[in-house]
């Protein structure tokens, strides 16, 4: 069983072993899913873009399986006030940003963000690297299974102000489902719980993993719901 009870230069590793039946779709996907099947923005050719990793945590609460997300702070430069993974930025201490360096630093993030203990999480898979034009970041997308949760909560309110869970049963919801639009011609998919507009980056991996995960219901994809011009 992976443990990264040091995220700080300690072995990293990714397991299958012992995970919940439920989640062998999700591992299916991680392993047969192309990048363009993701998103169309993939990163630079030319490798240029910052390195960083999210970590898409599932766990499995009072109403089955769930998803953790946090809301960053409205006072935030980037992304401000929007649900999202937990995650950031390598730092050099992560490592080889090719090798477990994206491991390591979603963990970090994850624990510096939520107070989420490490220790508690096994890692089983990692999606293609993706893209966000707009901070210029190349994401590695890892998938953890959170066998030992730990409590959670905002660690610093200055990035963060919120941090909670989301029922898998929610998100599939087709009432939960909607369309969201930007004034800029951003269309995307957005998930309405937990009183959060979940959209752009972490809506769309969401979406895809239901997707190719089987997990998807039908839902109409007319209903829109606008953004703000500084969303």
């Amino acid at each position: 069983m992976a443990r990264a009870s040091d995220t700080q230069g300690g072995a990293v590793t990714l397991s299958k072993k012992g995970l919940p039946a439920w989640l062998a779709p999700v591992v299916d996907a991680a392993q047969t899913v192309q990048p363009l099947q993701l998103s169309r923005f993939l990163p630079p050719e030319d490798g240029g873009g910052r390195q960083s990793a999210v970590l898409i945590l599932f766990g499995d609460g009072e109403r089955g399986p769930e998803l953790l997300l946090m809301e960053r702070a409205s006072s935030l430069r980037a992304h401000a006030g929007q649900p999202s993974f937990p995650g950031g930025a390598l730092d050099p201490q992560d490592g080889d940003p090719h090798g477990d360096g994206p491991l390591r630093a979603a963990l970090r993030e994850a624990e510096e963000e939520t107070g989420l203990d490490p220790a508690g999480v096994q890692l089983f898979g990692v999606l293609p690297k993706l893209y966000i034009p707009v901070s210029e970041f190349v994401v590695t997308p890892v998938l953890g299974w959170w066998r030992e949760p730990s409590p959670v909560g905002v660690v610093d309110p200055n990035e963060t102000a919120r941090v909670f869970t989301v029922p898998v049963a929610d998100l599939t919801d087709p009432a939960n489902r909607a369309t969201a639009y930007h004034p800029s011609g951003h269309r995307g998919p957005a998930f309405l719980v937990e009183s959060a507009l979940v959209w752009g980056f972490t809506a769309g991996v969401i979406d895809r993993l239901l997707h190719y995960a089987g997990w998807e219901r039908p839902w109409d994809r007319e209903k829109l719901v606008p953004l703000d011009w500084r969303s």
